[in-house]
């Protein structure tokens, strides 16, 4: 008796020796999710083997007798009615066994959809040189069937149609080209998906290379101490590299978190500036800064550019207050200043206002005010508890 090997996925090949012994028909239909098949296994009269005699199996799960039928002495055909979605994109094995369990032929079944139209298609350059696109499957994304997408593109007014060839970028639905992109013209951009039930194509996008320019993160982004000030730390960067010789006004971002915690707070405001100051901080608390970058307007483009990634996160930590008597409070001196205290603090809250939005705002003098703040507090409770022991 002749047994042939059949593997768990559906990629039976049978030597074309043997197919005269055994075959199954349809030999591998793709199927809408709901339809009926009835396929047909035909063997050999040199194999000596009756058609009564054998059984089938789908996922090697063995079909009931019932949904049999003996067409002659020589083939037996299986019903399956209302098919439910591929339990693996490679199709269900359909096998057709002699009465020993031996495998006489098989047939990949293929149950699905065919795929609606992808969305959410997305490119970004990364400083000119490249491009890279992202989309979404239609619908659910799920059509149990193995899907082919395919991304094209076209200069709009003139070229020919082009494939993306490059799929493998960690991550699916993605397409990556390398080299030879217009910068000047723009590009017609669309991915069609296809597979055995059908095809769709998504909408065109119409894409010009300079308005979805991303760069680097910012590099050498160096995180210090603002002196004696116990609430500020300084933070500076340098311009992307690889961006020094393009037309651009860059915009800046900058987050920071405590060390402790996931919550990250945003500085929107920074502008062109390679230099900012934080104010407002934790004493003695490390925080942990980064930093990205925009390039608005490469080469006169008039749509602003992508934000890069973040910058490695680098830490700094603020001075550690040792403030004697912390939480302590003389109430009559606390009266007597009430007045000067509001007012300094409205007018130092405007300054420090203006300073952490990163201006050209020069605040030496807040700076000196702030130390001399920190050391009078730092002489008033040392007084207060002399007089107190």
């Amino acid at each position: 008796m002749i047994t042939f090997l059949f593997l768990g996925l559906c990629v039976l090949k049978v030597a074309s020796s043997l197919t005269q012994f055994a075959s199954i028909y349809p030999l591998d239909p793709a199927l809408p999710i709901g339809a009926s098949l009835t396929a047909t296994c035909t063997v050999s009269s040199e194999l000596g083997l009756e058609a009564r005699t054998l059984y089938w199996t789908l996922n090697s799960k063995r079909l009931p007798s019932e949904s049999y039928t003996v067409l002659n002495r020589t083939a037996l055909t299986v019903s399956l009615q209302r098919l439910n979605g591929s339990r693996q994109q490679s199709g269900d094995n359909l096998v057709c066994h002699s009465a020993d369990g031996h495998i006489l032929a098989g047939s990949c079944v293929y149950v699905g959809m065919p795929p609606e139209k992808p969305v959410n298609l997305s490119c970004w350059s990364r400083n000119t040189k490249d491009l890279t696109c992202r989309w979404m499957p239609g619908g659910n994304g799920e059509s149990f069937l193995r899907t082919k997408y395919t991304l094209k593109y076209k200069l709009r007014w003139y070229g020919h149609e082009k494939e993306c060839e490059d799929y493998n970028l960690g991550e699916p639905h993605s397409c990556y080209i390398p080299r030879d992109l217009a910068l000047f013209t723009p590009y017609e951009i669309w991915v069609e998906a296809s597979n055995q039930l059908g095809a769709a194509g998504s909408d065109v996008t119409i894409l010009d290379v300079l308005d979805v320019v991303t760069t680097d993160p910012p590099s050498d982004v160096q995180v210090s101490r603002v002196g004696e000030l116990e609430d500020q730390l300084s933070v500076r960067w340098s311009t992307p590299p690889a961006l020094k010789d393009f037309l651009f006004q860059a915009k800046y971002q900058i987050r920071y978190r405590v060390e402790d915690s996931s919550e990250w707070k945003v500085v929107d405001d920074v502008g062109n500036q390679t230099s900012c100051r934080l104010a407002g901080l934790k004493s003695g608390t490390v925080y942990f800064v980064q930093v990205r970058c925009n390039p608005v307007g490469i080469y006169g483009s008039k749509k602003a550019g992508i934000w890069s990634d973040w910058s490695n996160p680098t830490a700094a930590s603020t001075p550690r207050s040792d403030r004697l008597g912390a939480g302590v409070c003389d109430p009559k001196a606390g009266e007597q200043n009430s007045t000067l205290r509001r007012e300094l603090k409205q007018f130092f809250g405007w300054v420090r206002k203006h300073a952490y939005g990163c201006t050209g705002l020069s605040i030496k003098l807040y700076d000196q005010w702030r130390v001399w703040l920190q050391k009078s507090h730092k002489t008033r409770n040392q007084v207060l508890q002399g007089d107190k022991s």
